[in-house]
């Protein structure tokens, strides 16, 4: 009986004649299982060569390694067996054992995740090329200028594109951080960086080796030739706790303090502390300003408002609670919600705060009304289909963007509580990862569990760009960006800034970036060369 063979997807043909020479042809090269079959079809007449033509090229065609498929692809035209692994390389089999172990180096997962390396340096690979693939389809600056030149282009369309252009073009660039005190560089991995309104200044979180972690400051500035310095003043604030959330607080003047929601640890309840911004600095240091500590447990998220009705408040998000409080007074407010909170934001116009649940819920507290057992407070309330992990009110404030556990990012319109736009490619299983506006350039940013910053057109959703990791992707080393209109300053450039186990990465709107002075040598050696030629 004739046997199927799946790599031909045809049965085999009948054995030739003992005159026919077997996988051989001019040239003493060994032909390819497919091409060894059709020549063997040679007397099969002379109606027939065309059709053995025809088939010749495909085959000729389809040997033809291909730029755009990936190992994963070739392998998937190859039955799965279970138990056993295809290497379409060694174009064989190979035995599989379950789970981790480390005698055995074919597991599943080890497979897996050596094609996500595999993958990652390709992109790092094409992301040092000069010129890059334009975000949108014959998008470029010169053709955008000319359609503006004559009138076909709005100019708030136009300022919209060139951004995506420039987004499309960034090329990263590693910063080295100084420190006030001159000790060494900085060797603690980054957990967490948080930029103030202006994007001047960015609070970072870094992991410690004893455990625990410690706080800091990082100062920018631009300097004349285009180059960007960071300067680090760090300060001995220690903690054993997780950092859950921070977001930057006016109290004495605009991010004059930072607002930290801690998780308790061991014997160590949890609290949100109030952290004047002048203790990382050297100006003022006997003038530290108000610092105190709420002891609020199983604190999840927390937001301060800038509403000036209710100027130095903040709120925080519990399991199964929402709490409102006056930082100078005291006075706390209470709602009683189905879900731990674990992302909120205030609108600006408004007191409003808006909530994201565990459940899915988003809700939205008027903070004029007093809190009631019905949850008749609750001004607006809507669903997505998982954990929310963070919310943003944009500008208008009619809109809100939601970013959930199962890597869905949602446009809400909240007059309607309606999705109006979803931004896709975002990956998350199961991490609390927020999301970044930037409504000056119309860009939404997220780092996903995979360890890529994608961006997107905040209009559309159309994805811009994606970025990945310097560094092998883990849970533990997930990078944390922070995007600037102009970072180090008013003379500073739009860039994203990305930091990601102890290093640090600029990636500026600036195509000739360079580090330091190189810049200024490689003018002055091009007109020294301009004048040794005359």
């Amino acid at each position: 009986m004739k046997k199927w063979n799946w790599r031909e997807g045809r049965r085999p043909h009948k054995r030739r004649g003992a005159g026919q020479h077997h996988g051989w042809y001019r040239g003493n090269r060994q032909m390819s299982g497919r091409d060894e079959q059709w020549y063997g079809h040679n007397d099969a007449g002379p109606s027939n060569r065309a059709t053995q033509r025809r088939f010749e090229s495909q085959s000729a065609s389809a040997s033809l390694p291909q730029p755009s498929s990936s190992s994963s692809k070739s392998s998937s035209t190859a039955p799965e067996l279970p138990g056993f692994y295809f290497d379409p390389e060694k174009n064989r089999y190979f035995r599989l054992l379950p789970g981790h172990n480390n005698c055995n180096p074919l597991t599943r997962e080890q497979l897996q995740e050596k094609e996500r390396e595999k993958q990652r340096h390709k992109m790092l690979a094409e992301d040092e090329k000069p010129r890059k693939k334009a975000p949108r389809k014959g998008l470029n600056t010169s053709l955008l200028l000319q359609k503006r030149h004559v009138g076909l282009l709005p100019e708030n369309s136009y300022c919209r594109l060139i951004h995506e252009v420039k987004v499309s073009g960034m090329r990263r660039h590693k910063l080295e951080i100084q420190s006030t005190d001159n000790s060494s560089p900085n060797t603690d991995n980054f957990r967490l960086i948080v930029g103030d309104s202006a994007c001047e200044r960015v609070f970072t979180v870094n992991d410690v080796s004893h455990g625990g972690c410690k706080y800091g400051i990082m100062n920018f500035s631009s300097s004349s030739r285009g180059s960007l310095s960071v300067e680090m003043c760090d300060n001995l604030y220690f903690t054993n706790r997780k950092v859950n959330s921070i977001c930057w607080a006016s109290v004495n003047y605009p991010d004059s303090h930072v607002l930290l929601c801690l998780v308790g640890a061991a014997d160590t309840p949890g609290c949100v502390s109030l952290l004047p911004a002048s203790l990382f600095s050297n100006s003022n240091p006997d003038q530290p300003g108000m610092l105190c500590s709420f002891k609020i447990s199983t604190a999840w998220s927390c937001a301060w408002c800038l509403n000036p009705q209710f100027d130095k408040t903040f709120s925080t998000g519990l399991s199964r609670r929402v709490i409102v409080k006056d930082a100078e007074t005291g006075r706390t407010q209470t709602y009683s919600v189905g879900s731990d909170v674990l992302a909120q934001q205030f609108a600006l116009r408004v007191p409003v705060l808006f909530n994201g649940c565990r459940s899915g819920e988003i809700f939205s507290i008027d903070l004029r009304q007093r809190g009631r057992r019905d949850h008749s407070w609750k001004a607006k309330r809507f669903h997505q289909e998982s954990a929310i992990t963070s919310v943003r009110v944009l500008q208008d404030e009619n809109y809100l963007l939601a970013a959930d556990m199962l890597g869905q990012i949602k446009l809400w319109d909240v007059r309607v509580t309606k999705p109006v736009q979803e931004y896709k490619g975002h990956y998350n299983e199961h991490a609390y990862l927020p999301i970044h506006v930037n409504e000056r350039e119309g860009l939404l940013l997220a780092v996903g569990q995979d360890c890529y910053t994608r961006l997107w057109s905040l209009k559309d959703g159309h994805l811009l760009r994606t970025i990945p990791s310097p560094h092998p992707a883990a849970n533990d080393m997930i990078p944390s960006v922070v995007f600037s209109s102009n970072l180090g300053g008013c003379r500073g450039l739009p860039g994203l800034l990305m930091a990601v186990k102890h290093d640090l990465y600029y990636f500026p709107y600036n195509t000739d970036y360079q580090e330091g002075g190189e810049v200024v040598a490689g003018l002055q050696e091009q007109s020294g060369n301009a004048s040794s030629n005359r």
